[in-house]
C-alpha cells in the first residue's frame, strides 16, 4: 500500500474514467466504509465489487448508500487493480474532502475536555491509529497542524477503522497558538517527553480538563510547542528501545487520564 497523499501518476491510476479523485476525497475497505455511513458521511459514490454483493456487511453498505442517493458503481475485479492501496477489499467510497473542525468546536466540547494535540506527525498509519484510540477513549477530539503533517486522507481513514467519522478533528495553522488558546479556555497542557526529569505519567492528574501534546517521532516537540506546556510527562522504559511509537505512547496516555476519570473520586 502506498501510504502518501496521491499526486501526478498515481492520481491518474486511481480515478475512474472522466474523473478525478484525490487521496483526500478516498475511504476503502469495507469496515471503514461502513463505519463513515453509520455516522452519516455522505458519499458521491461507491465502487463495489461485484462478487462481494451477496456478503451481509456489504449488503448493509448498499442498502445504508442507497437510503443516502448515494450512486452505486459495480464492479469487476480488475477494475480496483486502478487504485495504488491494495487493501481496498473491493470497496471504495468518494467522498468530498474531509471536513476539519475547528478549535473552538473542541473548546466548547463537555467538560472535562480531554484533547490531543499532535506536532507535526507525518506518518498516516500513526495519525489513523492515534484517532481510533482517541475515539475508544472518549476524546474531546484531536488538533493537527495544516503544515509539515499528515492530514486526513485514505490511509488514515483506514488506520482508525472508520473513527475519524466520530471524532473532531481539528487542523489549525499553529500548533504552538492553539495550545496558547487551549491555556486561556481553562485546559492544562502536558507534552509527553523522554528525559527522566518529566514526570512520570501515573504522577500527573489527567482528571481536569487537559491536552495531551504527542511529538513527531525522531524530533519529539518542537521548542516553541515544548515552551506552552504547563507540565511534562514521560512513560518509563526499562528495556534498550528508546521511545515509544507516537501512537502507542498516546494511547497509553489516553488511557490513564479514562482510568483517573473512572475513579469514584475523579471529576
Amino acid at each position: 500500500m502506498d501510504h502518501r497523499r496521491l499526486s501526478g501518476s498515481q492520481t491518474k491510476r486511481a480515478q475512474a474514467p472522466g474523473t478525478r479523485v484525490s487521496a483526500d476525497e478516498v475511504v476503502y475497505g469495507i469496515h471503514a466504509v461502513a463505519e463513515a455511513l453509520r455516522a452519516g458521511e455522505q458519499f458521491r459514490r461507491i465502487h463495489i465489487g461485484k462478487q462481494r454483493t451477496r456478503e451481509p456487511q456489504v449488503q448493509e453498505i448498499i442498502e445504508a448508500a442507497k437510503a443516502s442517493a448515494c450512486t452505486l458503481r459495480f464492479e469487476d475485479a480488475p477494475y480496483f487493480d486502478r487504485f495504488p492501496f491494495k487493501a481496498h477489499q473491493q470497496m471504495v467510497a468518494i467522498s468530498d474532502p474531509y471536513d476539519y473542525a475547528r478549535l473552538e468546536d473542541l473548546l466548547a466540547g463537555e467538560k472535562p475536555r480531554l484533547i490531543v494535540a499532535l506536532d507535526h506527525l507525518t506518518d498516516p498509519h500513526n495519525l489513523g491509529a492515534i484517532v481510533r484510540t482517541a475515539e475508544g477513549a472518549g476524546a474531546t477530539g484531536v488538533v493537527i497542524p495544516e503544515r509539515r503533517s499528515v492530514g486526513v486522507n485514505a490511509t488514515v481513514r483506514k488506520a482508525s477503522a472508520g473513527a475519524v467519522a466520530h471524532l473532531p478533528i481539528a487542523q489549525v495553522t499553529n500548533i504552538a497558538q492553539a495550545l496558547r488558546t487551549m491555556k486561556e479556555a481553562g485546559i492544562w497542557v502536558a507534552g509527553a517527553v523522554g528525559e527522566t526529569v518529566a514526570h512520570p505519567y501515573t504522577e500527573a492528574d489527567f482528571t481536569s480538563d487537559v491536552c495531551l501534546v504527542i511529538g513527531a517521532e525522531g524530533t519529539g516537540l518542537a521548542e516553541l510547542v515544548r515552551k506552552q506546556c504547563d507540565f511534562l510527562v514521560r512513560i518509563p522504559m526499562r528495556g534498550k528501545t528508546a521511545s515509544l511509537n507516537a501512537s502507542v505512547a498516546a494511547g497509553i496516555l489516553l488511557y490513564e487520564a479514562l482510568r483517573q476519570r473512572n475513579q469514584p473520586h475523579a471529576g
